[in-house]
């Protein structure tokens, strides 16, 4: 991947700086695609994460929204006993997977079910943040 320098841009705009450290951090950032997930838009204000966290039990994951940030956490527990692989194609290992929320966007629920984690999300735009008409004056 291409990596870009943004720094012209921090010149000419002003109040844009999160906007450009998200995406040179997106830049530098690797997981590796684990675990899979889609983002769906369900409606105007609706929308839905759903990961693939086949294998790992509610009480395995940890779902956390800070400062626009939704992160997703899937950790097993230290097992006794080591397993001896004849083949291993099911990945077993912890991850955490961050999502940028943008203003006003909300967590309104989390549900586990057959393998999938479905985060659902709610965009609420305050009365002063939508658009409204002004009157001119005579």
């Amino acid at each position: 991947m291409r990596n870009f320098d943004l720094t012209p841009l921090y010149r000419s705009a002003i109040g844009f700086d999160r906007l450009f450290n998200l995406l040179e951090s997106n830049q530098n950032q690797s997981n590796g695609g684990y675990p899979p997930y889609n983002v769906e838009l369900v409606d105007e204000n609706h929308y839905r994460i759903t990961i693939a966290v086949a294998g790992f039990a509610q009480s395995e994951l940890d779902i956390t929204a800070h400062d626009n940030v939704l992160i997703v956490r899937g950790a097993h527990p230290e097992e006794q006993t080591e397993r001896k692989y004849l083949y291993q194609g099911i990945a077993e290992r912890n991850f955490e997977r961050k999502f940028q929320l943008a203003d006003h966007i909300v967590v309104r629920d989390a549900r586990l079910e057959n393998g999938l984690l479905s985060i659902d999300l709610e965009r609420l735009v305050p009365e002063e943040a939508k658009p409204r008409r002004i009157e001119i004056l005579k």
